[in-house]
């Protein structure tokens, strides 16, 4: 009798674990290194695939396609292929935008380079503006009145406020 239940609760457990088990996914550093460079596919999440938390089962996490490509990564790792070789793989396979960030060369350096270049110029811009204004400021001259206008003017309100 006892034997039965220890095999029900091992065929229970086993069960179990099969049903709720944590899809394999990369295995190796290099792999799970690789999975957060390259983008999750499946058109839903915006995320690398190694980050992917879209929900694709019965739990949240990487979704049925996030897991195929760590699937090949880990097997192009497992092969032998560079870093570089898994890369590129995934652009001929699915185009530039599969990569998180751009490669840093080329027409694509712009992509790096264009913040930079548009903080700089925003701050020469603003700051040509301020010592502009700041010149014309300091060459204003200033309004001289006579005092026949003056006088008359303190009497005109003079009267109004004795009411």
């Amino acid at each position: 009798m006892r034997v039965r239940h220890k095999f029900a609760a091992f065929a229970l457990s086993a069960t179990l674990a099969l049903c709720f088990a944590i899809p394999a996914q990369a295995q190796s550093a290099r792999a799970k290194d690789l999975g957060t460079k390259i983008m999750c596919m499946c058109g839903g999440c915006n995320d690398a695939a190694g980050k992917c938390t879209h929900m694709g089962g019965a739990f949240a996490g990487p979704c049925a396609f996030a897991q195929k490509e760590l699937k090949e990564v880990d097997e192009r790792v497992s092969s032998g292929s560079s870093d570089d070789l898994v890369l590129q793989s995934f652009v001929q396979e699915y185009g530039p935008t599969v990569l998180i960030s751009p490669p840093a060369h080329g027409f694509d350096l712009w992509a790096w380079l264009m913040p930079v270049i548009a903080l700089l110029v925003g701050l020469i811009l603003a700051l040509s503006v301020v010592f502009h204004w700041k010149r014309h400021a300091a060459v204003a001259p200033v309004a001289r009145v006579s005092p026949e206008i003056l006088s008359r003017v303190r009497r005109e309100v003079g009267g109004e406020t004795d009411d």
